[in-house]
């Protein structure tokens, strides 16, 4: 006996939740979102394009001078460390003025050998032997034509007047006795004996150096 298959008519409400039911799951399996296609990501902004942030740990500005800094110290340090560099070669390594540093933090400990290196080197020729002056302005006044400092005394010794006016040098001084001071960068053989002459010439200093910016503690 055969089986008669009675034909079922589907409401058209419950047709279209089995379609809409089907559609969903097949959105799902496809990553369709179920209320809507999915968001799309806003283009970049064209104003930033090409621009570089920089990394979380980048240093500062600040940071990053304070770095230049200590490197000019350690540079420093190696200059003291090597004598044998002559006047020219440390002051074309150091330019900025005020970077060049004497290493004798004690003037009187080497003035004798000052003193000597100050004489073979024809200084007393213009100054005087003990440092009072002659053709030239004497070393033990307060009158400093281009600046007392150490840094400015070694740059005048080394390249002479002429050569320091060229980096920029300003007259802060007046002297009653003129005369250019020659360059003697490639007459003292090394930055060592210079420093030991710059020495020398602090101990003849016949006032009081208080105050002065080379002055010892």
């Amino acid at each position: 006996m055969s089986r008669r298959l009675i034909p079922f008519a589907v409401p058209p409400a419950l047709a279209l939740g089995i379609g809409l039911s089907l559609g969903l799951g097949q959105g799902l399996a496809q990553g369709i979102a179920p209320h809507g296609p999915a968001p799309v990501e806003a283009p970049p902004d064209a104003s930033k394009a090409g621009e570089v942030k920089p990394p979380a740990d980048a240093p500062s500005q600040t940071e990053e001078a304070a770095r230049k800094q200590e490197g000019v110290k350690v540079e420093n340090a190696q200059a003291e460390g090597n004598p044998a560099m002559t006047p020219l070669e440390l002051v074309a390594k150091f330019p900025d003025k005020g970077s060049l540093k004497n290493p004798y933090k004690d003037y009187k400990s080497v003035s004798e050998v000052g003193h000597k290196k100050y004489m073979a080197a024809g200084c007393n020729g213009c100054h005087g032997g003990g440092g009072g002056g002659g053709m030239c302005p004497p070393l033990t006044n307060d009158v400093w034509v281009y600046g007392s400092d150490d840094d400015t005394l070694f740059r005048l010794i080394a390249v002479g007047t002429d050569g320091l006016v060229a980096t920029g040098a300003k007259r802060v001084g007046r002297e009653n006795v003129k005369g250019p001071m020659p360059p003697h960068g490639e007459i003292v053989k090394t930055q060592d004996d210079l420093w030991k002459i710059v020495s020398w010439i602090r101990t003849v200093y016949k006032y009081d150096p208080k105050g002065q910016p080379w002055a010892q503690p």
